[in-house]
């Protein structure tokens, strides 16, 4: 590994950029395929910059339809032709006659089918609809599910397997809010955004427990963008939907859209 490559990434991320950087030296010396497990953006970002490096390799990606956040990649010597590539996927329709089905949210889903075992990185986006939830999970793992997973969130639940061409995606949502800051600070917006004191907020971000566009931040006085999403675990995750201009104090508008 070049030092070099190091310098772009955060240090919590340099055993993923280990990972990557090997499949991409498999690929362009070895002439080896790889199918990763799912990769979320950063991720993405991080594997799409190191096969950039390498004039001899290329990669595919996919999570299940285009706008798809979480991907599967598929990365090969360049004279392979990945058009047509399986990238073993299947859609795992979740489905029930409990009338609290309703109820269920996006964490209740990822909770159950995590408490199976299952390494998050097995799952792709969960898509929760208005009977039930369709998620993009690995090939080798989906049977397991389809046998094991009966209860979601105390909803007893049927599961079915389907191909990706019956995925069926739901809208994102955000609860927009409109909030005046001193400044575009992470820890301002932040505090404002989750309806928590600034102190409290501090904390987390020091903890590493942060994310800014899914890359670690631990300064709690990083300048937010419109566009930025930011998640702190145990809070939750927005978007900085637009930023407006100063009020007569001097204070900047800003538009955040809080994920359901």
């Amino acid at each position: 590994m070049k030092p070099d490559i190091y310098d772009h990434f955060h240090r919590d991320e340099r055993d993923f950029v280990d990972r990557a950087w090997e499949w991409v030296v498999n690929a362009g010396q070895y002439h080896e395929a790889k199918l990763t497990d799912f990769l979320d953006p950063r991720q993405r970002f991080i594997l799409e910059s190191l096969v950039n490096r390498a004039p001899d390799v290329h990669a595919v990606y996919s999570g299940g339809h285009p706008d798809a956040e979480r991907v599967r990649a598929f990365i090969a010597p360049d004279y392979r032709d990945l058009a047509n590539e399986d990238m073993g996927m299947k859609v795992l329709s979740i489905t029930s006659s409990d009338q609290k089905l309703g109820e269920l949210e996006h964490g209740d889903y990822m909770g159950s089918i995590l408490g199976l075992g299952i390494k998050r990185s097995k799952i792709g986006d969960i898509h929760v609809l208005e009977n039930g939830c369709h998620a993009v999970v690995s090939e080798d793992i989906s049977a397991y599910l389809h046998l094991n997973l009966s209860q979601v969130h105390r909803v007893h639940v049927m599961t079915e397997l389907l191909p990706l061409d019956k995925l069926q995606v739901s809208p994102v949502t955000l609860d927009t809010m409109e909030i005046t800051v001193s400044s575009m600070r992470l820890d301002g917006i932040a505090s404002d955004a989750f309806r928590i004191s600034r102190a409290k907020i501090v904390v987390p971000i020091k903890a590493g427990r942060c994310r800014v566009n899914w890359k670690v931040e631990e300064d709690p006085s990083t300048p937010l963008k419109e566009g930025d999403v930011i998640s702190i675990q145990g809070f939750g995750r927005f978007k900085v939907l637009e930023t407006g201009g100063l009020t007569k104090k001097g204070r900047y508008r800003v538009k955040v859209g809080k994920y359901a």
